[in-house]
């Protein structure tokens, strides 16, 4: 039985990624949705698909309550940030329909707070899943991983380089610059304490990759961790621009944030994106991503477990979609993980991530490596 799945976003640049994969499903017939129906035909028009698409357009602020009771979606996936200051207008309309909802969004506020649909959501018999994403769908996947080689797992420390060349869209810029300078707070040795935006700069090596300047990031990991794994002290998350004159003019503007000069960087999302633009001759697509976890090992040693992967060629931006792909995968052949409304934490088997990201084919390797003191 074919099963519909709609994409909102689905011709852009994650949309797109989950479209090819999904696309290749024989029970899964593909609704392209955005506000752009000629943007959707013409991406529809080059895609490999078992079942054919259909292009639909759906504005999620005016027109997706109607589009999602005509279809009757077996899963929406949500893929158009940014989701900062969106509401859950989407979320209900999924639940009044029976649709499966799945998004990626990376918003703190937003996915900690999906959960207050879990009992709508087991009503109905079906899954909403915020954050089937790098965070926390893969974050949470490394913990659950190797959590138990600890005997007391005690730090999280980790970070995602970017390639200047591959996340260069209008919302994944707003999204980044959106609490630049803003203060929030996150866990260390044990307290809840305030950090700002893009601020805290400091150098890091990345596995087969150079140098790059770090900067503090809200994710919704810092609210959801400490929930999900209290014996954890701390938990610091933060991003590299690739170019690090790029990323030192952003650290120097969020203090324009920090000293109340101005409102939000993310005002200036198009400027500064063009800004960027000029500098496209000096980057890559080639991206990273690290984890180290620390803590006493069984044996009572001190241990610092460190999962490194990188991504080339562009291949960075799968690395996102893999959540939202295999829950939509287990959705349609009937097998959900569960159902109720949840943020994506435990919900995705590393295994079986790397092993998807293997069977596609695509230029990005990965590492373990244990060290003891």
């Amino acid at each position: 039985m074919v099963k519909k799945i709609m994409i909102i976003g689905g011709y852009g640049n994650f949309g797109s990624y989950i479209s090819r994969v999904l696309g290749k499903e024989r029970n899964a017939q593909l609704l392209i949705a955005g506000r752009n129906p000629e943007k959707a035909e013409k991406f529809i028009a080059g895609l490999e698909a078992v079942n054919k698409p259909e292009a639909i357009y759906c504005d999620i602020n005016k027109s997706v309550n109607e589009i999602i009771h005509r279809h009757k979606p077996t899963v929406v996936i949500h893929t158009s940030g940014p989701f900062q200051g969106q509401d859950y207008n989407v979320v209900e309309t999924c639940i009044e329909n029976q649709s499966n909802y799945i998004d990626l969004a990376d918003a703190r506020a937003y996915v900690d707070g999906i959960s207050q649909f879990n009992d709508e959501a087991k009503a109905r018999n079906i899954l909403i899943c915020s954050g089937a994403s790098s965070v926390p769908g893969l974050s949470s996947a490394v913990i659950e991983k190797f959590m138990g080689e600890f005997k007391a797992l005690e730090s999280v420390e980790y970070a995602i380089a970017t390639a200047h060349l591959t996340n260069q869209g209008l919302a994944t810029t707003s999204g980044v610059l959106g609490y630049a300078g803003k203060p929030f707070k996150t866990l260390i040795d044990g307290v809840n304490k305030k950090i700002y935006g893009w601020q805290d700069i400091h150098c890091k090596h990345f596995w087969k990759l150079n140098k790059r300047l770090l900067g503090n990031c809200d994710i919704p990991d810092l609210a959801i961790f400490p929930k999900r794994y209290p014996q954890i002290k701390t938990i610091r998350f933060q991003a590299a621009l690739e170019l690090k004159f790029l990323h030192i003019l952003l650290y120097s503007a969020s203090w324009l944030v920090r000293f109340h000069l101005l409102h939000k960087l993310s005002l200036f999302s198009h400027f500064l994106l063009k800004l960027s633009h000029l500098f496209d001759r000096f980057g890559t697509n080639d991206a990273g991503f690290y984890m180290e976890l620390k803590g006493q090992s069984d044996k009572g040693k001190l241990q610092t477990l460190r999962f490194d992967l990188i991504a080339r060629a562009g291949d960075g931006l799968y690395i996102p979609c893999i959540p939202a792909i295999l829950l939509a995968r287990d959705i349609i052949k009937s097998r959900p993980p569960l159902v109720g409304a949840t943020p994506c934490v435990g919900l995705i088997d590393l295994d079986l991530y790397l092993k998807t990201l293997k069977e596609l084919h695509l230029d990005i390797e990965w590492q373990v490596t244990r060290k003891y003191k």
